[in-house]
C-alpha cells in the first residue's frame, strides 16, 4: 500500500495546506493527529455465527466437501503452528482441521466456504461516519482490524454507510500477519499512514487488543468510555491526545 507523508514520531507536528494534498484526509492547519480505528464493534456491528464450526461445516458441505466426524472439536483445536501474536488465516486453519480428519479439499474451495460462512449483515454504529470525518480533518486516518477471514473487511465496508475513501490505510491481521495487541500490527498501520507507532491515536472497543497501542507509546481511546460522538467533538475542538483520552463524565 502507498506510503504517505513521513511525519515525525510525535503528535504535535504542524502540517500546512501544502502537505495536506499528500493524504486523502482533509486536514489543513490543525496540529496533526494520526487516528486509526478498529472496525468490528467500533465503527460497525455485525451478527457473528452463534456456532462458527457448524456454520463452516454447512458451507463446506454445500461445496461438496466431506466434513469429518468430531468436527466441532477439530475446529477448536490448534492445527497450525505460528508465533505468538501471529494471525492464522481461517481458511488455512479449516484446511488443516480437515486434513487432521483425513479429508483433503482444494484451498480455493475451503476459502470460498469460509468467506460464505462469515458473510455479514452490517450495521453502522451511530457517530461512526462523523468520527471518521473529524479524524480526517486532523490528519491521516487508518483502519486496523483483527480479522482472520479473507474479504470480510472489504465486504463489511462496502455494506456499511462508511466512506471507504476516508481511510489513508486499511490494515487487517489476515493481511499483515499480526493481531492486535502485537506491536507489529500497530507498527504496520503506523507505517502506512506515515507516522511512528508512538504517534498513533487508536480508537477501539476492546482494551485487551486495541489497548495494545499503549505498549508502543500510542494513545488508546475506548469507545465504551468516551463514545464516537465525543471523540468527534474533541477532534474538531483541536484536542491533543491527553485530553482526547479523558473519559466522558456522562457515559
Amino acid at each position: 500500500m502507498t506510503q504517505y507523508l513521513n511525519l515525525p514520531s510525535c503528535l504535535t507536528a504542524v502540517c500546512r495546506s501544502a502537505d495536506a494534498g499528500k493524504f486523502k484526509s482533509t486536514f489543513v492547519d490543525a496540529l496533526v493527529v494520526a487516528v486509526t480505528f478498529d472496525l468490528f464493534g467500533t465503527l460497525v456491528a455485525i451478527d457473528r455465527p452463534g456456532d462458527p464450526a457448524a456454520t463452516v461445516a454447512t458451507a463446506l458441505r454445500d461445496r461438496g466437501v466431506t466434513v469429518p466426524d468430531g468436527w466441532s472439536e477439530r475446529y477448536t483445536e490448534q492445527h497450525v503452528e505460528a508465533p505468538a501474536g501471529a494471525e492464522i488465516p481461517l481458511p488455512a486453519h479449516v484446511a488443516a482441521a480437515l486434513r487432521a480428519g483425513g479429508v483433503d479439499a482444494s484451498a480455493s474451495t475451503v476459502r470460498r466456504a469460509v468467506v460464505a460462512a462469515f458473510d455479514p449483515d452490517v450495521r453502522t454504529r451511530p457517530g461512526a461516519d462523523d468520527a471518521l470525518s473529524a479524524a480526517a480533518a486532523r490528519g491521516p486516518v487508518g483502519l486496523l482490524s483483527n480479522c482472520s477471514v479473507p474479504e470480510l473487511v472489504p465486504r463489511t465496508l462496502i455494506r456499511s454507510a462508511l466512506d471507504r475513501e476516508t481511510f489513508d490505510a486499511i490494515v487487517t491481521s489476515v493481511g499483515c500477519g499480526w493481531r492486535k495487541p502485537h506491536s507489529r500490527a500497530f507498527e504496520t498501520v503506523a507505517g502506512e499512514v506515515g507516522v511512528g507507532a508512538d504517534a498513533l491515536v487508536h480508537v477501539g472497543d476492546d482494551e485487551a487488543s486495541d489497548g495494545g497501542v499503549e505498549a508502543v507509546g500510542g494513545t488508546f481511546l475506548d469507545v465504551a468510555d468516551i463514545g464516537l460522538e465525543t471523540i468527534a467533538d474533541r477532534l474538531r475542538a483541536g484536542d491533543q491526545p491527553a485530553s482526547l483520552a479523558e473519559a466522558s463524565p456522562c457515559r
